[in-house]
């Protein structure tokens, strides 16, 4: 072996030795940069158990409007629990059911257990979206156009069989809903705070009806399909109805002031970061379903869930976890949510509506397929 051969031996052996040095100082400030995070931990677990307790007491208020609300609606503890939801996350709810389910009064009874201004707007073929978001008057005597608010500045804003009235007046929702102001001639005004508009529709009756447009349909934070009451709770019903009082009305229990303050709180739950790759997961398979095992939907959906997905399914999740009392997440949250959340989210294409295949169909073999952390 020559000098020279020895020196590169020697060089070699060095730049590896180099290279093992940086290697373990790496190891080493990962290991130092995992201590540190185990005290940030443990320092976050000390103030998710003081949150823990500020939201135990706070959350007490759903128990009251639960217990109002339940003088008047027997069963139905799902649908009461998604209105209330959606409530605490200042997102809109669209309720789907047979008539006779007491999607109305559901409504109504929320809305008179808060302290707040509630409209009706029965949905009709004849309505124009001035009908409901207001319009400009003259006035001869001062020559001049005045503005007339429509129904839609109230907090709790009813609307009836919203399936009923054309495309025009359902999209005069569209500003309300979502940029929480309505421009009426060339003023803008702000909805009153809080503003929630809780919306019913019959899914039997086709004729006479103008289904939703995606991007209105899109605007609802969650699309709860309400089922019939068991044999007991409609034997209550029956009993409740034949008394000569007839049912009891709710009372007002909770201020608006209440409900923002609980609003606040819900977003200061603490949620993990894999409850949020959790919930990314859940939006992105319904894009990309081939990606979790599930390449034979593809066929089946023509346009996956949007951002408002994952947004809604955040802001869900600490709902229910606000209503659970707690102060975190867990994925049970998620998934007590995401069926309302998704279901109106997913579009389906004629290959699977020939097929019979529903958005609840799809999102449950999607949430049965993504691995819950």
């Amino acid at each position: 072996m020559n000098r020279k051969i020895r020196e590169q031996i020697h060089i070699l052996a060095f730049r590896k030795q180099i290279n093992m040095n940086e290697e373990i100082q790496e190891l080493t400030d990962v290991a130092i940069e995992g201590v540190e995070n185990v005290g940030t931990t443990a320092g976050d677990s000390l103030d998710i158990q003081a949150l823990n307790q500020k939201i135990e007491k706070a959350s007490r208020v759903t128990d009251i409007i639960r217990l109002e609300m339940s003088k008047t609606i027997i069963g139905q503890t799902e649908m009461v629990d998604k209105l209330i939801i959606g409530l605490l996350a200042n997102g809109h709810v669209l309720l789907e059911g047979v008539p006779g389910l007491a999607k109305t009064l559901a409504i109504n009874s929320l809305s008179k257990t808060i302290d707040a201004q509630f409209s009706r707007i029965q949905f009709t073929p004849d309505l124009l979206p001035a009908d409901v978001v207001g319009t400009m008057i003259y006035n001869p005597r001062e020559e001049s156009f005045k503005v007339k608010k429509g129904p839609i500045f109230a907090n709790f804003v009813l609307a009836d069989e919203i399936n009923r009235a054309p495309a025009k007046v359902q999209s005069a929702l569209l500003e309300a809903m979502q940029e929480r102001q309505v421009t009426i001639g060339n003023e803008t005004f702000e909805v009153p705070n809080p503003f929630l508009v809780l919306a019913t529709q019959n899914p039997v009756e086709q004729e006479g009806t103008y289904p939703l447009p995606e991007a209105q349909v899109d605007r609802f934070l969650l699309k709860v399909v309400i089922g019939y009451p068991t044999k007991d709770e409609e034997q209550k019903i029956l009993r409740a109805n034949m008394t000569v009082e007839g049912l009891p009305k709710p009372s007002s229990v909770v201020t608006t002031k209440q409900i923002l303050e609980a609003r606040d709180l819900v977003r200061e739950i603490y949620l993990d970061e894999k409850v949020e790759k959790y919930i990314i997961d859940l939006v992105f398979a319904t894009r990309s379903p081939e990606n979790v095992g599930l390449g034979h939907l593809t066929e089946l959906i023509s346009f996956g869930a949007s951002p408002r997905a994952s947004i809604g399914l955040g802001l869900a999740s600490k709902a229910h976890a606000f209503m659970d009392h707690r102060g975190y997440v867990t994925p049970e949250d998620v998934r007590a949510v995401a069926m309302d959340v998704m279901r109106h989210r997913v579009g389906l294409t004629f290959e699977a509506e020939a097929e019979n295949i529903t958005q609840e169909q799809i999102v449950t073999e999607i949430m049965d397929s993504v691995i819950v952390p």
